[in-house]
């Protein structure tokens, strides 16, 4: 019992304070990184294994035996489901039309943008006082749809010489190791719990670990990557734009999209926060196994997360304010 209240008490000082903590992990890794490049080399070997149990830890948390009641709230399901895959969709591809020429850089913006959120988000729109049992029931729902549908996405707005290069058996390698199989060992660990109905439950002993260990990859990604992210700055501001100008755009969309389907207050302020908040450190592992002349699309990736990390922060404030 008192481990157990230990653990509980320690998750939620964590999820109280997770926005210090991302960014004390941003600043520190980029420090790091700008100060003693070599680390990022050392340190790199790290980041797969720690992506695979950041989305183990993360998938045990989106609870994949509520897919039922999301299907049961059919009226705000299709509004997430018609913002995130359809809306926004349009608004990425018309972004990217106007400020990104760079098609490298555009698969980047096609990678990141077009995939919901299934790990901060609800802790995000917790902060921001949205509805989050419909947020964590509409979760897996939500990661179904965007491994089904990232594939589509990147066919038909991806650039024809861009798609000849895409390495699909070393991206859908990636997929299977750091995604897939950690899908399948939190689907296999929820069936095990719900068949033992009684005694400590394995995904209260991990709830505390998605904020650490997302803390972790953040700070190892900046320590890799600072020199890049940096470097790159010249060139990375048509994306930046784009990343910006999202965070504006996208939570009138999902409130118009929610007031016409008459949503109550806090359903729309879920909507929002999962419009606005992108699905990056699950897609990252099939961005880091492109080729060398792809690989600027981490660093975009990079940017986004960085950029997102500042919009959610300031949707807990807004967003309440706004939707009501």
């Amino acid at each position: 019992m008192g481990g157990g209240t230990k653990r509980r008490d320690t998750r939620l000082v964590l999820e109280k304070y997770q926005v210090v903590v991302y960014l004390v992990a941003v600043l520190a890794g980029l420090g790091i990184g700008l100060t003693t490049p070599p680390a990022g080399n050392w340190l790199g070997w790290l980041i797969w294994p720690l992506l695979a149990a950041l989305l183990y830890v993360t998938f045990t948390q989106t609870h994949l035996g509520a897919i039922g009641q999301a299907v049961g709230d059919r009226r705000f399901l299709t509004v997430m489901l018609a913002v995130n895959f359809l809306l926004v969709p349009l608004l990425v591809w018309g972004l990217t039309r106007l400020f990104v020429d760079d098609p490298v850089l555009a698969l980047g913006v096609f990678l990141v943008l077009l995939v919901p959120c299934t790990d901060w988000f609800i802790s995000f729109s917790q902060l921001g006082r949205a509805d989050v049992p419909r947020a964590i029931a509409a979760t897996p729902l939500l990661l179904l749809a965007q491994i089904l549908l990232l594939p589509v996405y990147l066919w038909a707005f991806t650039a024809s010489d861009i798609r000849a290069d895409l390495p699909i058996g070393t991206m859908i390698g990636a997929f299977v190791l750091i995604i897939l199989l950690p899908l399948l060992a939190a689907w296999l660990t929820d069936i095990g719990e719900r068949r033992r109905p009684t005694g400590p439950r394995w995904t209260e002993r991990l709830a505390w670990l998605p904020v650490p260990l997302l803390a972790v990859v953040l700070l190892v990604i900046m320590v890799g990557h600072a020199p890049q992210v940096t470097g790159d700055l010249a060139t990375l501001w048509p994306v930046a734009i784009v990343f910006v100008l999202y965070v504006l755009i996208v939570p009138w969309i999902a409130e118009l999209a929610g007031r016409l389907a008459n949503l109550p207050v806090h359903a729309r302020r879920t909507v929002a926060f999962s419009a606005g908040s992108r699905n990056s450190f699950m897609v990252l592992p099939i961005a880091l196994a492109l080729p060398g002349s792809l690989q600027p699309a981490v660093t975009v990736i990079i940017l986004q997360s960085l950029i997102e990390l500042v919009g959610l922060i300031a949707y807990t404030r807004v967003i309440p304010r706004v939707i009501r």
